[in-house]
């Protein structure tokens, strides 16, 4: 999988290392140079997954007072390990799935 520039699905229980099967992948790869994100969905409140993943646009929301790049942005081309995906919301899950089929995604407050 290292050699392809393909979304990977690493399946299986909790604590027998898919993380570190996902970071050895990162760094065979052509992108491992580039950044390593590891996300636990589970650990980030609901309502913040979609502006950490994402973004937003400043005035988005109470407290956006500047703009801020989202996790997937901050990935530049790397790598992100999406920990514990069957945490989230379908309505995530749904965008999230649009940014893997083509790489579009739009940030909080943005039109």
């Amino acid at each position: 999988m290292a050699n392809t520039n393909t979304p990977v699905l690493l399946l299986g229980e909790t604590g027998v290392g898919k993380d570190v099967l996902a970071e050895s992948i990162h760094k065979a790869s052509k992108r491992a140079a580039k950044n390593f994100l590891a996300i636990n969905c589970s650990a980030i409140g609901h309502e913040m997954l979609e502006s950490e993943f994402f973004g937003y646009k400043a005035g988005a929301f109470t407290g956006a007072l500047k703009d801020k790049k989202g996790l997937l942005e901050e990935a530049d081309e790397g790598t992100v390990f999406l920990d514990e995906i069957g945490e989230m919301s379908m309505p995530l899950q749904a965008k999230l799935l649009r940014f893997l089929e083509n790489g579009s995604f739009i940030k909080l407050g943005d039109t």
